[in-house]
């Protein structure tokens, strides 16, 4: 319906990968209903496992990748495919530090929180 709604957050044990999954995962909860959402992304990881066949190649694998190893974050993973499971969701790349406003904005929240955090230890 075009309603835009800001979120950030952080945790000061995480690595960069969790906190774009834990990004998804938070926008898709935040949805009152079910629709459908698109999602502009930076984390090649990201779109590549949505649009690329690769998370669907993870769970037939028993969330092993090709060289055999564990997919990394598989909780955030299910979670974040769980969260998607009301929704239509549709992925878009977008290239990070390009002057995209949004993912500009983006980064000022992560900033912003990561300076919080910093701040608190």
């Amino acid at each position: 319906n075009g309603k835009e709604k800001e979120l950030s957050g952080g945790d000061p044990a995480t690595t960069n990968n969790r906190m774009e999954m834990k990004a998804v995962i938070e926008a898709l909860k935040a949805m009152k209903k079910p629709c459908h959402v698109k999602i502009h992304s930076d984390s090649a990881l990201i779109i590549n496992a949505m649009t690329k066949g690769w998370i669907e190649n993870w769970q037939k694998k028993g969330w092993r990748k090709a060289d055999k190893k564990p997919v990394e974050n598989k909780e955030l993973w299910e979670e974040m495919l769980a969260a998607m499971k009301p929704h239509k969701v549709s992925w878009v790349k977008v290239k990070g530090h390009s002057g995209l406003e949004l993912n500009e904005r983006v980064d000022q929240l992560a900033v912003a929180e990561s300076l919080k955090l910093k701040m608190k230890n």
